[in-house]
């Protein structure tokens, strides 16, 4: 499956949850800005939903593609914040309640890309992998 969403990509990740004491109880709860990421994300990917969730080990390439500005060129490498990993936390989650695979565990082998780019979106290519072992096709 691959998915193409024209957006600009979400800097919000999950790393920005907040913590309160609240009647003496630790509370952890979603910042403002993790809100609208997983809100934007599951509007984007909501009408992409596969009938079946996908299951065994799976193959997941994503390429976010951030706007670029003045001082960068179409295709550059991102270096700046946010990091591959928090971008695809919150990818994987919203995936994972959408249902896309049964967890998120079944992601096994992971490729991501971040660039500055004149179309900014985020590329998603997902797919089951038929072989039983690393290495084998």
């Amino acid at each position: 499956m691959k998915i193409d969403l024209h957006l600009i990509p979400p800097t919000a990740t999950s790393q920005e949850n907040k913590t309160a004491v609240v009647n003496g109880r630790i509370m952890h709860y979603k910042s403002k800005g993790a809100k609208q990421t997983f809100a934007t994300l599951t509007a984007a990917l909501a009408p992409f939903r596969p009938d079946q969730p996908l299951d065994g080990p799976i193959r997941l390439v994503t390429l976010w593609r951030f706007p670029r500005g003045k001082s960068h060129r179409d295709g550059e490498w991102r270096i700046s914040r946010p990091d591959t990993d928090n971008l695809q936390k919150a990818l994987k989650d919203v995936m994972t309640r959408l249902g896309y695979w049964t967890d998120d565990s079944r992601v096994c082998c992971e490729l991501v890309s971040k660039i500055w780019s004149d179309d900014p979106g985020i590329e998603i290519t997902c797919e089951p992998i038929r072989s039983a072992r690393y290495g084998e096709s």
